[in-house]
Parts: structure tokens; C-alpha cells; sequence
């Protein structure tokens, strides 16, 4: 009997017998000649666990948009510069980034579900020290903790998502879970902000600490595990780093990762640059800036339901990246042009429509970046995961001490890095995937279009 919410997998099929991390054309037939389960029973499970993975998601715009608007406050609060006061969001982001190499070969050898109830417990502890902190340099390395822990929710999400779905499904269900997860970074910015108002920047972490216990109560009953015994991999450390070897052997799934990591780390550059530029250069309020901030959230959300709604499955995910890199790159020109003073004194609305175009581009980037990796790999889908998340991460970390080092008065160096990064993708992309000459050589059904009988029944999985 097959397992519920995935696709039967034939023991002596030559999908089964790949040893290496990258897919080949016949691995890529077989996967898509697999047989689906009965669309009911996707349609149980698939709706729960997407709401599961919505949350786990969520963990991390919610660790780090709720804190944005306090960042000027703590400045104050732990008499730090705005530079070290950023490092805490640096320190959480390395945490992230390190913590996906352990837990997603972890996540392969023990299954799902043990790896990630440990990581939210350990996540809860560091938060509720966070919260009582007496110095910046305690709270950077408890973020650095917390990060760590938060990472057990983002690297197995996405490998959940590989265990469940294939193909042009994949992208679909990427997509539904930046519908759900996109409503963090929405409220997160308006809830602290909200919390100003009442309390300081020390209530932002209990209530990230009450959020964490919730969903450790949610996952502990209600997420099924989903990837069986007979699937997980028995060897220990060498074993794992053979894996991710092999995987960044795999030239396209290489430059996927690297296009993915540096169109994030642009992101990043705004997330964490963003709370100075508008309210330090621009005079915003905390409340103004976290409104700006859910705006910006909301056309990340639409144009990712654009994007598994309506241009997946219609055109090739490569074109649609394309076109993503492409206004990203063009929004970070346009910001860089306008803090440089190319187009004279310019206010806060065309910056902030600037970083809406840019932001809102990213639903055209992370969710295929992520598919047309994924989609290299049938095994060992929790390294793979993990490679993916850290390269992220761990770029962002990188990218954002770099948009505070001319103080806090300019955005230069914020567009700066944005127009770096997203050009570094751009070069990724082009030079490592090489859509132009793949696309002949893999089957259309499989990673860019699927006819409708060979799709699993992702609309129940929350579409």
C-alpha cells in the first residue's frame, strides 16, 4: 500500500537504483511514469500537512520581520551601533544557514519528524533568553542559537515537500506555501510595531517564544511522518557529505543553488536595511514602516499565487525565473540610481514603490529556484534541502553587515548590494544552468509542463 500523500515508488524501478544525487534522463522518465495515489487521499493529507508547513515556514520571517521595527530601539536599549545591533540578525541568519547541514542529513537518517520536534523545542529555549538578554552580546549569540533551532523548520518543510510531490507540483505546492507563509511577513512587521506601543523590544520574543511552543504542540500531533523506513539512509557523517558532494557535482542543481542564494541574499539586503533607510532617512514611524513592510509582503504573496496559479505548468519555470531575475535586477538599478541622486531629491514613495517591484519579483525566484533543484534529486531530499537553504542563508548573512557600513543615513549601500547580488545571480543562472541547452534534452512533462493525467492532485493540497 502506498503511503499516504505520496507517489508508489516501485522497489526494482531504475528510479530506485540511482546511487548518485543527480537525476538523469531516464531517472527523470521513470519519475514521471510513477504512478499517483488515489486523489482523495492526497486531498486529506496534502491539506493538512501544507497547513503544517505554511507555519514552519513562517518561523523565520516571523523571527526576523516581528524585530524589525525595534531595531532602532535596541540601539538604544543595549547602547550598541546600529552595525553590531544588525549583526543580530546576521548571527540568527548564520545560525540558519549552519544549522540545515545538520538537521536535513539528520532528517535522512531518523525520518522527519524526530529531527524537527527537537529543533522547536531547543528554538523555544533560545527565544525566551533572547527576550531577557542584558547585553547585545548575549543576544547575538543567542540568536546564533535560535537560528540554529529555527533551521530544523525550513530545511524539513521543504524536504516534506520533495517527499509528497514531483515536478510541476512541486513549483505549485512551493507557491501555495508562500501564500501561507507570506501572511507572516505581512503581520510580522505590524504586530511589532503594535508591540512598541505597549512594551519594548523584549515582548517581540515572548511572543515569538508563545508562537513556538503552539506550533511544537501542532507538529507534535498532527504532522505525519513522511518518509518511511524503508527510504531513510543508514550512515552517518561520511555518508552525508558524500551526498552533498555528489549534489554539488551536479552543475545545474549547483547553479540553481547559487541563483537562489544570491536572489535572496537581495532580499535580505531590503529586509535588513529597510527599518534605517525609512525610518531613519525618510522619518517614517515604526507603525508607517511596518505597514510599507505588509504592503511590500502583499505583492510577494499575489505574485506567487500568479505563479503557481497561473504560470506553471503553462510556461517553463527557467522563463519564468528569467523574467524574475531580470525585474530584480532592473527594480536594484533603479533603487541604486534613485539614492544616489541621480534623479535629484527623491521621497519615500518612489523608493518604496522600488522595493515593492523588487520584493514582489522574489515570488518569481525563490519558489522555481527551489522546484528546479529539487527536482534533480529523488534521494535524499533532506541534504539537498539543506544545501539549498544554507547557501541562502549564509549569503544573506554576508550581504547584511555590508548595507550598514556607511552608517545609517544612506541607502546607497543597501542598493548597492542588491544590484551586486541580483547581477551574481543573473551570471549563475545563465552560466551554470544553461536553460537555453537544457531544455532539449529533459522530457517537457517533467520540469517545465505536465499533461493533466500526469499530475498528482496538488489542489487538495491547499491550491
Amino acid at each position: 500500500m502506498p503511503e499516504r500523500g505520496r507517489t508508489t515508488r516501485d522497489p526494482e524501478s531504475p528510479e530506485t537504483r540511482i546511487p548518485s544525487a543527480a537525476v538523469t534522463e531516464e531517472s527523470v522518465l521513470a519519475a514521471s511514469a510513477s504512478p499517483v495515489p488515489p486523489p482523495v487521499a492526497r486531498r486529506s493529507v496534502g491539506l493538512l500537512v501544507t497547513l503544517i508547513l505554511g507555519g514552519l515556514t513562517a518561523v523565520p520571517p516571523l523571527s526576523m520581520d516581528m524585530y524589525l521595527p525595534a531595531l532602532p530601539d535596541v540601539t538604544d536599549a543595549l547602547h550598541a551601533s546600529a552595525a553590531t545591533v544588525q549583526l543580530t540578525l546576521t548571527a540568527c541568519l548564520a545560525g540558519m544557514a549552519l544549522g540545515q547541514l545538520v538537521v536535513g542529513p539528520m532528517s535522512d537518517k531518523w525520518g522527519r519528524r524526530r529531527p524537527l520536534i527537537t529543533g522547536l523545542v531547543v528554538y523555544i529555549l533560545a527565544t525566551a533568553v533572547c527576550a531577557i538578554a542584558p547585553t547585545i552580546e548575549l543576544l547575538i549569540a543567542f540568536r546564533l542559537l535560535q537560528g540554529l533551532a529555527g533551521a530544523a523548520g525550513i530545511v524539513i518543510a521543504r524536504a516534506v515537500v520533495r517527499d509528497l510531490c514531483d515536478g510541476v507540483d512541486m513549483a505549485r505546492f512551493f507557491s501555495t506555501l508562500m501564500l501561507i507563509s507570506g501572511v507572516a511577513p505581512i503581520i510580522a512587521p505590524l504586530i511589532g510595531g503594535q508591540v512598541l506601543r505597549i512594551t519594548d523590544w523584549r515582548g517581540v520574543f515572548y511572543i515569538l517564544t508563545a508562537i513556538g511552543i503552539g506550533l511544537t504542540v501542532v507538529v507534535w500531533r498532527l504532522l505525519p511522518e513522511t518518509l518511511p523506513p524503508a527510504e531513510r539512509h543508514d550512515g552517518g557523517t561520511v555518508e552525508a557529505l558524500r551526498t552533498m558532494r555528489g549534489l554539488l557535482a551536479d552543475r545545474v542543481f549547483t547553479g540553481y543553488m547559487l541563483t537562489g542564494g544570491f536572489a535572496f541574499a537581495a532580499l535580505f539586503a531590503y529586509i535588513s536595511a529597510s527599518p534605517f533607510v525609512i525610518q531613519e532617512i525618510y522619518g517614517a514611524s515604526p507603525q508607517t514602516y511596518s505597514i510599507l513592510f505588509g504592503v511590500n509582503s502583499v505583492g510577494l504573496v499575489i505574485v506567487g499565487q500568479i505563479n503557481g496559479k497561473i504560470l506553471v505548468g503553462r510556461v517553463s519555470l527557467d522563463k519564468v525565473l528569467a523574467v524574475g531575475l531580470a525585474v530584480v535586477t532592473v527594480a536594484s538599478a533603479a533603487l541604486l540610481l534613485m539614492s544616489a541622486g541621480a534623479f535629484g531629491e527623491v521621497g519615500l514613495v518612489p523608493i518604496a514603490v522600488g522595493l515593492f517591484v523588487l520584493m514582489s519579483a522574489m515570488s518569481l525566484c525563490m519558489p522555481n529556484t527551489n522546484a528546479l533543484a529539487l527536482m534533480r534529486t529523488r534521494h535524499s531530499a533532506g541534504s539537498a534541502s539543506a544545501l539549498l537553504g544554507t547557501s541562502s542563508f549564509l549569503v544573506g548573512a554576508v550581504a547584511t553587515p555590508l548595507v550598514g557600513v556607511a552608517g545609517e543615513h544612506t541607502a546607497v549601500p543597501m542598493a548597492v548590494v542588491q544590484l551586486a547580488c541580483s547581477l551574481v545571480a543573473v551570471g549563475c543562472f545563465m552560466a551554470l544552468c544553461r536553460p537555453w541547452r537544457k531544455q532539449p534534452n529533459v522530457p517537457p512533462n517533467t520540469p517545465t509542463t505536465a499533461p493533466p493525467t500526469a499530475q498528482p492532485n496538488v489542489k487538495g493540497a491547499g491550491n
